[in-house]
């Protein structure tokens, strides 16, 4: 998991600039010579691709089959995502209303599942020296950074990429979103939502870790709400 605090912080999240802010890191390659696009197609304003419509739809067929998709389903489905701002650093998202805020180093904030403290949403906040996500690169050159970075840990087993997006937020803000699964030997099989943005010379990083184990996979409704999670991410509104 990228938020496991704090035995062994992930190198991106606990040290944003190594990541965002190092020289020594190379430039970001063109569209015409990166590896990374021809391996995860860059889709502009688009959800990631085995995202929202397929899920969704999804779960509206289980919901149909099993007589529950009532009138009252939108109300019922509003409870469990609860809106959180932190109006001091400037941001804003849904969390699971189920989930516990807790006190975590290296976190900006922390909810982790009752019981299950490896299901959780992160986020932090550190400064950069950067005015926007793409004076870094593309989604495709960071994700492929952040997998790296997983790859290079002792616990990782292996890492790989299902999914790279961009979105506009608050006022058009640039917002990348990546979706990647992580085996390891601390916790086993996790999908990993990820989403970044920079504001005001400040990085803002979203972690959405749950357990994705062959015995049992990420349910449909679950998945749902934790996409729900990742596309609510953004900037605080301007008061």
């Amino acid at each position: 998991s990228a938020f496991s605090y704090p035995k062994q912080p992930n190198p991106i999240l606990s040290s944003p600039k190594s990541l965002f802010s190092s020289p020594s890191l190379p430039k970001a390659p063109s569209s015409s010579s990166t590896s990374a696009q021809k391996q995860y197609p860059r889709k502009i304003n688009d959800p990631l691709p085995s995202l929202s419509k397929r899920s969704l739809n999804l779960s509206i067929l289980t919901l149909l089959f099993n007589g529950f998709l009532t009138n009252s389903s939108k109300s019922e489905e509003t409870e469990v995502l609860q809106r959180y701002t932190d109006s001091k650093e400037g941001f804003t998202l849904l969390v699971p209303s189920s989930f516990n805020k807790v006190e975590k180093a290296g976190a900006t904030v922390l909810f982790e599942e009752v019981g299950k403290g490896s299901n959780n949403v992160g986020v932090v906040v550190n400064p950069v020296r950067l005015n926007t996500l793409s004076e870094f690169g593309s989604p495709e050159f960071v994700v492929d950074k952040l997998i790296q970075a997983e790859k290079r840990k002792e616990s990782t087993k292996d890492a790989e990429v299902i999914g790279v997006a961009e979105r506009s937020g608050q006022g058009g803000l640039q917002v990348y979103e990546f979706e990647y699964k992580v085996d390891s030997t601390r916790g086993g099989m996790k999908r990993i939502f990820s989403a970044a943005f920079v504001s005001s010379k400040k990085l803002y990083l979203l972690n959405i870790a749950h357990s994705d184990k062959p015995e049992s996979p990420l349910d449909v409704q679950t998945r749902t709400m934790l996409e729900r999670v990742l596309h609510s991410f953004d900037a605080a509104p301007q008061t």
